[in-house]
């Protein structure tokens, strides 16, 4: 049955990733489908869980989904959900759309991933249609890529002349360019990063793979993920190096930075982040910790699944 829903405008509103959250797209792992053929996946550590026979189970991946809704629950947040398509992996909308200021931007995302974005279009039509943006065909960009920053837009990008083979390439610079038109009062500072289709510790498949700021002036980090080291140097320098968590390898395996603020004090971590999860409570952060580590098993976390539409 088709759902009914009673719009209101939806005054968006989001300049930076930790700024108190307000309302919130976040995905859904019902009716997620079978176990997709090794051909089927986007990535290679799902890849890598087809083969191994550990691919995650939808009603784990549920479980996990509902407790980071319950959090959002706790502190107020009103939460948007995807329309459920059947036997279709809608688990994350920061893929399909993201917000800068009072616009939202439609990803150009993998041909096959339309219908996702269908299933948030009752939120689409609660946003002023100027302030709705599709970007040329040309610009390829998925969400997990574009960190607004407060005066500074960052966005993981990948320029090498093999773009076209790597299913891990998501962001071409001629979105990067097209995104400075659009917000030129902006800084908008693009960094390259380390991509693989076959080893998933070797692949920023976003740059929220690799780096995310916290709080207000703090970021974590992991070095590997950027393909020139000068770009990650001069994030070290703008965040200053006492306010990095640098994140192993294996870390980055896991996600480690994949992590979601509700505020500049108030972050939703996973459970097993057990190193993170001890310094940020020792920089002064509330960490409310959730499962998430079958959702991870799709190079994927806490930030991928969620997109914020209103922050104070």
């Amino acid at each position: 049955m088709k759902l009914l829903y009673i719009y209101t405008m939806l005054k968006l509103n989001v300049k930076n990733e930790t700024s108190r959250l307000r309302a919130v797209i976040l995905g859904t792992a019902k009716s997620n489908g079978p176990t997709p053929k090794v051909e089927e996946c986007y990535d290679p550590k799902s890849v890598e869980h087809v083969l191994a026979g550990t691919y995650p189970k939808e009603e784990d991946m549920v479980l996990e989904m509902d407790a980071v809704a319950s959090v959002f629950e706790k502190y107020d947040v009103k939460v948007f959900r995807p329309e459920v398509i059947k036997d279709c992996n809608q688990i994350f909308s920061r893929d399909i759309a993201f917000v800068i200021e009072d616009k939202i931007l439609r990803a150009n995302i993998l041909p096959n991933r339309e219908k996702e974005i269908e299933a948030i279009s009752y939120v689409w039509n609660q946003i002023d249609r100027a302030n709705r943006i599709i970007l040329p065909e040309e610009c390829h960009v998925e969400g997990g890529d574009v960190m607004p920053w407060n005066d500074y837009i960052f966005i993981g990008t990948y320029s090498g002349d093999d773009y076209s083979d790597l299913i891990t390439a998501r962001t071409n610079m001629d979105a990067v360019i097209a995104i400075q038109e659009l917000f030129p009062e902006k800084i908008v500072k693009s960094f390259e990063l380390r991509k693989s289709n076959t080893n998933a510790k070797d692949n920023a498949l976003h740059l929220d793979c690799c780096f995310q700021p916290i709080g207000k002036e703090k970021a974590i980090i992991h070095k590997n993920g950027f393909l020139i080291e000068k770009e990650y140097e001069w994030l070290v320098d703008f965040f200053g190096k006492e306010n990095v968590f640098e994140i192993t390898k294996d870390e980055m395996y896991s996600m480690n930075s994949n992590i979601f603020s509700i505020s500049e004090d108030i972050i939703i971590s996973e459970k097993n982040f057990t190193r993170l999860n001890t310094w940020l409570r020792g920089q002064g952060f509330i960490v409310e910790e959730v499962p998430y580590a079958e959702i991870s098993k799709q190079e994927g976390l806490l930030r991928c699944s969620t997109m914020p539409l209103i922050r104070d």
